[in-house]
């Protein structure tokens, strides 16, 4: 199920990663701390499927008590401008510029942007390989970031997400850690804010509205990304971890599975989310990709570890 979700390089339609020459061990440079942070105490916590909704080969279950230990995490995804920052400062150029191309849902694709079109997915056909898609463009050539300097950065692989972390002094969540967090307290429940998708008929989250993949029901036919303060944050104060963008988490997916140790897990599902094929904005829900994969819903948050007793007195 993994392509219907997020693609990965060796789809179809995505330059072959032996079509570039791997990168040099980077120089670290850190940058500011411009991410803010929320500080949590961590413990012990119920992570997994507790109403047995899940794709078995995801194994989101059983049932099972977890402890983090204190850490802090992103309040939201890293934003456009905020990875801005990153690639101005360093010069990071990310495996989708590098590569040459990265997956956009094929009702974005910029009107510029259709002679660019390298394939389909077979099994998703609603992913467009796209020459020149990438974290600065992307819908394809022609497309830019007006208008969504605070939405997340998108594009971005397990290995650019990296890169920003050693520059930034942070790095990816565990897990664990991302579904602590994410919970916002509750434990065993369905979504951040409880077991209801729209409870007393408020939408919270950015996933698919609509006949998915031909139309879209929100205003204006919109898809796509939101700033990554929409909706209400979770009893943590974390915004959007159901919908709008897919984050990478640190963790290999199951390395005695067979997508072995080289798949990443990803959490949160996104704005291409939707009951009818894909109900992975779960707060249990996980998916993977290959950790030079990108696509056009797929971002990241940072976490960073504590002292041992915990967040600071307020």
């Amino acid at each position: 199920m993994s392509a219907c979700c997020a693609p990965g390089r060796g789809c179809a339609g995505g330059a072959s990663p032996a079509a570039v020459e791997p990168l040099p061990p980077p120089t670290v440079r850190t940058g500011p701390p411009d991410v803010p942070l929320l500080e949590l105490a961590g413990g012990t916590f119920l992570m997994g499927d507790a109403f047995d909704e899940g794709y078995p080969a995801d194994h989101e279950g059983p049932v099972r008590e977890v402890t983090v230990a204190p850490f802090a995490i992103g309040a939201t995804a890293v934003t456009n401008e905020q990875y801005a920052r990153f690639a101005e400062a360093t010069g990071h150029r990310t495996d989708a510029e590098r590569f040459g191309s990265s997956f956009v849902f094929h009702l974005l694709l910029h009107p510029a942007a259709g002679r660019h079109v390298l394939g389909r997915v077979p099994q998703a056909p609603w992913w467009l390989g796209v020459e020149g898609a990438s974290w600065h463009a992307p819908e394809g050539p022609g497309s830019d970031l007006e208008g969504r300097a605070d939405h997340p950065v998108t594009h971005v692989s397990y290995d650019d997400a990296l890169a920003y972390g050693a520059w930034a002094d942070v790095r990816l969540p565990t897990e664990a850690e991302w579904e602590y967090a994410a919970r916002g307290g509750l434990d065993g429940a369905r979504y951040p804010w409880g077991d209801d998708l729209t409870p007393g008929g408020r939408e919270r989250c950015n996933t698919w509205l609509g006949d998915f993949p031909h139309r879209s029901d929100r205003p204006g036919g919109h898809v796509g990304t939101v700033p990554v303060t929409a909706y209400e944050p979770n009893g943590h104060g974390l915004y959007n971890t159901s919908g709008n963008v897919w984050e990478w988490c640190a963790d290999a997916f199951d390395p005695s599975g067979p997508a072995g140790p080289a798949e990443r897990v990803i959490r949160g599902g996104s704005y291409l989310c939707h009951s009818s094929y894909c109900n992975r904005y779960r707060v249990a829900a996980r998916s993977h990709n290959t950790p030079d994969s990108s696509t056009g819903h797929g971002g990241f948050r940072v976490a960073r570890s504590l002292p041992p007793e915990g967040p600071a007195p307020a």
